[in-house]
C-alpha cells in the first residue's frame, strides 16, 4: 500500500479549487459535492445539510488522497484543532499539507496549506470566496497574511516523510531520511588465488569494474574464467590508479597481479 505524502493530498486539494456549492433563492446554500459526502449533521436546515462545509471539505481531500487517517473528520473547526492538540501536532508556524485555521480558538474557518513564505500562507479552502463577503461560495486558492491575528495556528498530519515546516522546534521531529547502506566490496582474495586460474563470477565482476574505470581492450568477455586478457586489464587498472594517485609504481607493482591496494581501490561488488 501506498503511504500518502503532502504532495498527494495537495494534488487533490487543487482539482478541487473552481468547485461551486448550490445557489437558491439569492444565496448560497452549503448544498455542496462536500456535504452529502459528509451526510446529515442533525439542527441544521434542509433536513440537516445546510451546514458549513469548510472542515468538511479538508476531510473529504484527505479522503480521496488516501489519507484520511492524517486529518480530523469532522464538521467543526474547533474540534479539528483538538484533534491535532490531542496528537501534539499543533504549531502557530505554517507547514506545506497542514490544516490551517482561523479565528478565535480556530473554531471559525480552515483550509489547508500549499505553501508559505515570510510573508504569506498560501492555501487551498473549502467554502470561502475572494470577494470579501462573509458568505462562501466555493473552493479557492487563498494567500492569507501570516501573521494575521485572525490565522490561530495549523494541525501538523503525520506524514511518513515527515513535513516541511516552519517551526524551528519542530524541524528536530522531523523524521529524517534512511541513511543508504553502505556498499559492499569483495574482500581481496589473495594474490595466490589469481595464480591457480580461478573460475569464478568475482573474476567476470572483476573485469567489469574494469571496463566501468575504462579499459577497452577486451576482445572477448569479462567472463568467468581468470585468463592473460585478464591480467593485461588488471596491468592497465594497476597503472591508471597509480597515475590517479601519483603512486610511481613500475616493475612488479603493475605486473597485472592483483594486490590488496589496487584491488580495494577497484571496489569489485561481492558476487
Amino acid at each position: 500500500m501506498t503511504t500518502p505524502t503532502a504532495a498527494d493530498v495537495l494534488k487533490v486539494a487543487k482539482a478541487e479549487v473552481g468547485t461551486r456549492e448550490t445557489r437558491a433563492n439569492g444565496r448560497w446554500v452549503n448544498d455542496s459535492k462536500y456535504n452529502k459526502w459528509y451526510g446529515r449533521i442533525p439542527g441544521y436546515g434542509r433536513n440537516g445539510m445546510d451546514y458549513p462545509w469548510c472542515a468538511v471539505w479538508v476531510a473529504w481531500v484527505a479522503d480521496k488522497a488516501g489519507a484520511k487517517a492524517l486529518y480530523p473528520r469532522t464538521a467543526s473547526c474547533a474540534v479539528g484543532v483538538a484533534w491535532f492538540r490531542k496528537a501534539g501536532c499543533f504549531s502557530e508556524y505554517p507547514a506545506i499539507g497542514a490544516q490551517v485555521f482561523f479565528g478565535a480558538g480556530g473554531g471559525t474557518h480552515t483550509g489547508i496549506v500549499y505553501d508559505y513564505d515570510d510573508t504569506w500562507v498560501y492555501t487551498y479552502e473549502g467554502n470561502t470566496s475572494t470577494s470579501g463577503s462573509a458568505e462562501g461560495d466555493g473552493v479557492y486558492a487563498r494567500k492569507r497574511l501570516r501573521r494575521d491575528s485572525y490565522v490561530y495556528g495549523y494541525g501538523y498530519p503525520a506524514f511518513a516523510e515527515g513535513i516541511r515546516s516552519a517551526d524551528p522546534a519542530w524541524a528536530s521531529e522531523v523524521p529524517k531520511p534512511a541513511p543508504k547502506p553502505k556498499p559492499s566490496y569483495a574482500p581481496f582474495p589473495g594474490k595466490g588465488w589469481f595464480r591457480k586460474a580461478p573460475n569464478a563470477a568475482l573474476v567476470k565482476a572483476m573485469g567489469k569494474r574494469l571496463v566501468a574505470e575504462g579499459y577497452g581492450s577486451y576482445k572477448v568477455g569479462p567472463g568467468n574464467q581468470w585468463t592473460d586478457a585478464d591480467r593485461r586489464a588488471f596491468a592497465w587498472w594497476q597503472k591508471t590508479y597509480s597515475a590517479r594517485k601519483h603512486l610511481g609504481w613500475s616493475g612488479s607493482d603493475v605486473d597485472g597481479w592483483p594486490g590488496k591496494t589496487s584491488w580495494d581501490a577497484l571496489k569489485v561488488p561481492k558476487g
